[in-house]
């Protein structure tokens, strides 16, 4: 694909492999890998990323919707695919039939796989959710023996996962609040092995938990925003120090470029941009750029966050458009029109971080990436 365009994104496939078999070094023989590839693959790609997590050999894909599953089997992949989040009852045929694995926690939800896979004459592998902290997904402790009936009285579901979700896991360094969580699923998890109902694969471990406790590794693990190089947050790289961790070297996967719309040059005392935000102190020389919110760059950077250009950072004048935004590039020779311009990523020498950039909007690196428009183009490079 020419990237003689706008704007793309480039996917590096070497620092994604690099992630993937940084985590698979932590993992014990036989535990495998799911890689969540949710949300657009967290805004890198579905179809790019989902062709390199199998060529990197990733054992599981997670996708949060039918959608995404569909998607992944046109293709052409047949890895095994959970749908980590909801499934609508009127979906879970489309599931079977397309050999999708659905996390689920409702009766109604289990009766209906049930009903549509006696219908199909096919076995229904399903994960179940249990309730540990979160009160989000999930099977509340006095409503599992329910479900325990619900599998007693069918002949078609399979009891193919059983996982939680951490509650506070990687916005802390007190882990005693996720090892609460652990003790509640190891119970849970006991009251299915009495009933006669053993998971198949037990899985509790996103990226902060793999990184941080190996007795959250079970059989399987779900591998997210580390998959892409993105620390969960500075507590988690902070609780890997403390714990005596060499802390991994994980390699952000992605790059977000654009290229030099106009070059201007706007003399001292003007105003640049929406509500006069920013006004000008001496003469500035300003490179518009064909990128805004609609694309995913958040107003909250604006008059604070940088682009590189040439190598150097350019700070953003005045708020975000809708499709453009303004750099300074006075202290830049040589720029010019359709120069390379670097949002998110290095460039020569300089570097802007998803960090960073969710550090200036109050928010988190999650949706600094997950947020980047699916209409922009992915290369993998």
């Amino acid at each position: 694909m020419s990237t003689d365009r706008l704007q793309h994104i480039e996917i590096s496939r070497e620092a994604y492999a690099h992630n993937l078999a940084t985590f698979r070094r932590l993992l014990r023989p036989g535990c495998r890998l799911m890689a969540v590839v949710k949300a657009n693959a967290y805004g890198h790609g579905l179809e790019p990323v989902s062709h390199l997590a199998v060529e990197a050999g990733a054992d599981v894909l997670g996708v949060n919707c039918l959608e995404e599953g569909v998607a992944i089997r046109h293709l052409g992949i047949e890895t095994p695919v959970v749908i980590l989040g909801y499934t609508l009852l009127g979906e879970l045929g489309t599931a079977l039939d397309h050999r999708l694995e659905p996390v689920l926690y409702n009766i109604p939800s289990l009766e209906r796989l049930q009903a549509e896979a006696a219908r199909r004459g096919v076995p229904a592998p399903f994960h179940l959710k249990l309730e540990t902290g979160v009160h989000r997904q999930g099977v509340m402790e006095e409503d599992l023996p329910a479900v325990i009936d619900c599998l007693r009285r069918s002949d078609r579901l399979v009891l193919q996962g059983a996982s939680m979700h951490f509650a506070n896991i990687e916005d802390t360094t007190d882990h005693s609040f996720a090892r609460r969580q652990l003790d509640a699923f190891h119970l849970l998890l006991q009251r299915l092995r009495e009933a006669g109902f053993p998971p198949r694969q037990v899985h509790a471990g996103c990226s902060a938990a793999t990184l941080l406790f190996p007795e959250t590794h079970f059989d399987m693990v779900r591998v997210g925003i580390s998959g892409y190089g993105l620390w969960p947050s500075k507590e988690t790289y902070l609780a890997a120090v403390l714990l005596n961790h060499a802390p991994p070297v994980l390699q952000p996967v992605l790059t977000w470029k654009t290229r030099v719309a106009q070059i201007k040059s706007v003399p001292a005392d003007r105003y640049i941009g929406y509500g006069c935000s920013h006004r000008t102190t001496h003469p500035t020389t300003v490179a518009v750029l064909p990128v805004g919110y609609y694309d995913g760059y958040d107003r909250g950077l604006s008059n604070q966050g940088h682009v590189l250009v040439r190598g150097q950072r350019a700070p953003v004048l005045g708020r975000i458009c809708m499709n453009m935004i303004m750099v300074d590039v006075t202290h830049i020779p040589g720029a010019s029109v359709e120069d390379e311009a670097v949002l998110l990523g290095v460039q020569g020498g300089e570097r802007v971080t998803a960090e960073e950039m969710a550090a200036l909007c109050h928010t988190i690196n999650y949706e600094i990436v997950s947020r980047i428009g699916a209409h922009i183009p992915r290369v993998v490079v």
